[in-house]
């Protein structure tokens, strides 16, 4: 594995436009770990719709940024007190979702810290029932990353006035609120340390203690190509808010993988628009799902029958035709 420095970054556009730029670049035969600090940020995930999901009062009176990544979950607060990891490595089906595969290292050094790290859920660490880290993936035909946040000493405040958190999800997740949800690390640490402390330990904890750790360090080419795509995708509103058109109707329900949100505009018995929204951790592109459902009857039955031959897993999670079906239309 090979480590690669991000220089001190701490701008969430210039982040996640480093993390798919090595996804989608860099050798498959290596596997790659990032760090990286973000300011103040929120960072939606790929399916979830903007505007719902934060407090838009509170985000602009803290400017606080509001960058979209391309990884499915939910949105999550970031600031100078989250540590973020991401493990890129060759395409291995059996990855897809096996959160465990990637974490255990990170899991294994924090209870050495007398941390009392479990992964729990479909993708959280938690200590003591209370979440420290969210994960999320993103795959290419050959590369993939499975990257997730440590909340060692964030502004508890901000996690929970930043973000619109459904009380459907917190009454699924059997908690009275968010501030009960979530703990920093520092709260378990004595004695205490720095952020700086803690990253090192993570990072020497994961490389087993070598010595010289194998560093990768970007060339100026390189970094040129990652403010670009910073530019045309992470820094414009299409990406990050994007255009919702008005529905006809929405369906809302929470599953074992998450949340789906569909907004659906039928006309004459037909669907001729329709948009999924949610924090399910699929890898498709749901666009695609989106326009193979155009034109068919708004029935049961029709969509049933429309659904069958696509993966829906590969989209939401484990889902059949039918019970989609029924979501939609019951």
């Amino acid at each position: 594995m090979i480590f690669i420095d991000n220089e001190n970054k701490h701008d969430p556009q210039i982040n996640l436009a480093l993390e798919e730029y090595i996804v989608r670049n860099f050798e498959p035969e290596e596997d790659y770990l990032l760090f990286y600090i973000n300011q103040p940020s929120i960072i939606i995930g790929k399916h979830q719709n903007t505007i719902e999901e934060i407090n838009a009062p509170y985000v602009k009176e803290k400017e606080i940024i509001v960058v979209r990544r391309i990884s499915g979950g939910g949105a999550v607060y970031h600031d100078f007190g989250n540590l973020n990891f991401s493990f890129l490595t060759r395409y291995d089906a059996s990855k897809v979702n096996n959160f465990i595969q990637f974490v255990a290292p990170i899991v294994e050094a924090l209870q050495k810290l007398g941390i009392p790290a479990e992964m729990t859920g479909r993708n959280d660490i938690v200590a003591n029932g209370r979440k420290i880290s969210g994960n999320a993936q993103f795959s290419t035909l050959q590369k993939m990353f499975s990257h997730g946040t440590l909340l060692f000493d964030s502004n508890i405040e901000d996690v929970v006035n930043a973000l619109n958190v459904s009380g459907e999800k917190i009454t699924s997740k059997g908690i009275k609120s968010v501030r009960s949800r979530v703990v920093n690390i520092s709260e378990f640490l004595n004695p205490a340390m720095t952020m700086a402390q803690f990253r090192q330990y993570i990072l020497s904890e994961i490389f087993a203690g070598q010595v010289e750790i194998p560093t990768y360090r970007l060339s100026d080419r390189e970094w040129e190509a990652v403010y670009a795509l910073s530019k045309s995708k992470y820094q414009t509103w299409e990406w990050n808010y994007g255009r919702s058109p008005e529905f006809d109707l929405q369906k809302k329900q929470r599953f074992a993988f998450g949340q789906i949100d569909a907004r659906i505009d039928v006309k004459e018995g037909l669907i001729k628009d329709i948009k999924f929204f949610g924090d399910f951790l699929g890898h498709g592109e749901l666009h695609m799902l989106e326009k193979q459902l155009l034109g068919i009857r708004y029935e049961v039955q029709a969509l049933t029958q429309a659904l069958q031959t696509i993966d829906l897993s590969h989209f939401f999670g484990n889902i059949t035709a039918a019970e989609l079906a029924n979501f939609l239309v019951g």
